[in-house]
């Protein structure tokens, strides 16, 4: 609006410098006057009792108009008002309350009818300008905020700023007018608004290093507690009646005036590479740290040697913004912008620059461009990758015996050729209707007829006459697994198999060339168990007979036991035998179901 104005009043002194011409060639009239609006920039406010002004804003530009220069060339300013509910201004009358002092127009006091416009108006014979301006006088309910503080300033603080563990005198602003318009010296009280903003401490604070020097405020050390807003009221006597106003100061804290105040970049740092990639959008942040000083600062980009505003590739730009600020010192950072990066950009040069009136740094950028992986080539190959991960964890979850008895008949060691025993499996069992059934017609059977092994019954392959414990040490010595079904009547004391069970262990852990099976044919419960039999528990495993279930030679039971024997070659009645579990391995081929089903139940049919 300032540089608006200086425009306008420019081409009114060009107007004005060739009104003369105009005016020999008719007769002498009322000059035109240029109407320059409303003054936009607020209105003036001032509390009603108080004293106040307005100064015409033709003035606030000297460069263009001053009141010396205007008064030396026959200018003279008037002041009208505009009444509410009326379009013709009318002249003021001056008064005691209302005087003009050159540029400003005093109210001492204001009253409650004086708000409205008000157009200041500089005029000689020949020329005529004029500018309005709001008036609006407040009330005291509109400006009190406490009890302890005087009323809001009605004109925008002064703004003050005070390094650490240094001084300085504060001022009351305007002070030097009411002096001149007042019939004695003024008087100054000060106040500082506390945290809460409501409630204010009168001078004297109870401080030694803030005190006061006939108007004005001396700080002598300045700390972090001392800054925030200062009201001062200024009061003053003139033709015998009391008039005041009230200014405010803005105290802010910095850091001291001894620290480095040369600016510096923060980023990037000297070893910092941006990736970039082609035909996207980058961006570079630069990061300038600028210690508090009185004066300007900038921090730019340029391209290869060039600022931005001088490059005619358009796709250049900037934005700039503040970080951080910190008693006086702010962080600035500024992020240039290349849309649409091309491999040629790789080769330019981009630098960042900082400066202040007591330095200047700048730093270079360096690129990198980033790998452009096939994202979409590799997002397939690694859904293949872990749809096949879970495919075989599926498949070794539900398959893993048959995948366990493969790999034994492939590459698994026939223990016949690796030492000298007699038998493949000695069977302990307890002796009694039940168990024995189930010894002889079931695993007895299949161990030696459908899996091809050498198997040792006791009852069966002892000779008459012998000794039981030398025998049975004998046997348990000469076979390559003791198979111990265990049943609710088993390892009782005294018992043949208590027995057999105790030589088994003893040769696991001794020798280690017998391993001991436990086969559950019956729940047992733990309470029943010798010492022996829970020491085994503990270190073997368990395979459970669950009746019907496991009469298959495709069942779970017998391929868990064939785990746990011996590997044997597979002859070609075995090959028939477990075609199952190659056919498993085969994608589940449906004619090995029914194959195997004949063979078992041609099998039990025989026998």
């Amino acid at each position: 609006m300032a540089s608006f104005i200086s425009t306008l009043l420019f081409l009114f002194m060009v107007a004005a410098s060739i009104s003369p011409a105009i005016s020999q060639s008719s007769e002498p009239t009322e000059p035109m006057c240029y109407d320059w609006g409303e003054f936009n920039d607020g209105a003036v406010s001032v509390i009603e009792g108080e004293a106040g002004w307005m100064s015409c804003p033709l003035f606030s530009h000297p460069s263009v108009y001053n009141y010396t220069s205007t008064q030396s060339a026959g200018h003279n300013l008037f002041w009208y008002r505009l009444p509410e509910g009326h379009d013709l201004e009318q002249p003021i009358t001056y008064s005691l309350r209302l005087s003009k002092d050159r540029e400003r127009l005093w109210l001492q006091p204001a009253h409650a009818t004086d708000s409205g416009q008000y157009i200041c108006m500089l005029r000689n014979k020949s020329s005529c300008s004029k500018i309005a301006m709001r008036l609006k006088v407040l009330q005291h309910d509109e400006v009190i905020q406490g009890p302890s503080c005087p009323p809001l300033a009605t004109v925008a603080p002064a703004q003050v700023v005070i390094p650490q563990q240094e001084g300085k005198i504060l001022n009351c602003p305007n002070l030097q007018d009411a002096t001149k318009m007042a019939d004695s010296k003024p008087t100054v009280t000060w106040y500082h608004v506390k945290k809460d903003g409501l409630t204010c401490d009168r001078y004297p604070f109870w401080s030694p290093n803030r005190q006061q020097k006939e108007a004005s405020l001396q700080v002598y050390v300045m700390m972090d507690s001392y800054q925030g807003l200062y009201y001062c009221t200024v009061r003053y006597l003139r033709r015998g009646q009391v008039l005041n106003f009230t200014r405010s100061i803005n105290v802010t804290v910095v850091y001291p005036s001894s620290v480095p105040k040369e600016p510096s970049i923060l980023n990037p740092t000297w070893d910092q590479v941006f990736t970039v990639k082609r035909d996207t959008k980058v961006r570079l942040v630069c990061r300038g740290l600028f210690p508090y000083l009185n004066s300007s600062w900038e921090i730019w980009w340029t391209v290869d040697g060039k600022t931005l505003d001088k490059l005619t590739d358009h796709r250049f730009s900037k934005v700039n913004r503040q970080v951080k600020y910190d008693y006086g010192d702010r962080i600035e950072e500024s992020v240039l912008l290349i849309q649409d990066f091309q491999a040629e950009d790789l080769s330019r040069e981009y630098n960042c620059s900082v400066r202040n009136d007591r330095g200047f740094e700048t730093r270079r950028a360096q690129l990198k461009e980033e790998v452009s992986l096939p994202s979409v080539e590799l997002g397939c190959g690694l859904g293949v990758t872990l749809l096949l991960m879970l495919l075989l964890f599926v498949l070794y979850h539900v398959f893993w015996l048959e995948l366990l008895l493969l790999y034994r008949s492939w590459f698994g060691t026939d223990e016949r050729h690796t030492d000298d025993k007699e038998y493949d499996v000695y069977i302990s069992y307890a002796r009694n209707s039940e168990e024995e059934q189930f010894v002889l017609s079931t695993l007895r059977r299949v161990l030696e007829n459908e899996l091809g092994y050498s198997v040792c019954i006791f009852d069966r392959d002892s000779l008459p006459g012998g000794t039981i414990t030398d025998e049975t040490l004998s046997f348990v010595a000469r076979s390559r697994r003791l198979l111990v079904v265990l049943s609710p009547g088993y390892a009782s004391q005294g018992s043949q198999a208590l027995l057999e069970l105790k030589a088994g262990i003893d040769g696991m852990a001794l020798g280690g060339h017998l391993r001991v099976i436990l086969v559950q044919y019956k729940p047992v419960h733990r309470q029943g168990w010798v010492r022996e039999l829970r020491r085994a528990r503990v270190a073997l495993a368990l395979v459970r007979w669950q009746g019907d279930k496991s009469k298959e030679l495709s069942s779970r039971f017998w391929k868990r036991l064939r785990v746990e024997l011996p590997v044997r070659r597979l002859s070609s009645r075995e090959v028939e035998g477990s075609s199952k579990e190659v056919a498993l391995m085969r994608l589940m081929s449906q004619n090995s179901t029914n194959s195997q089903t004949g063979l078992i139940s041609s099998t039990v049919k025989n026998h």
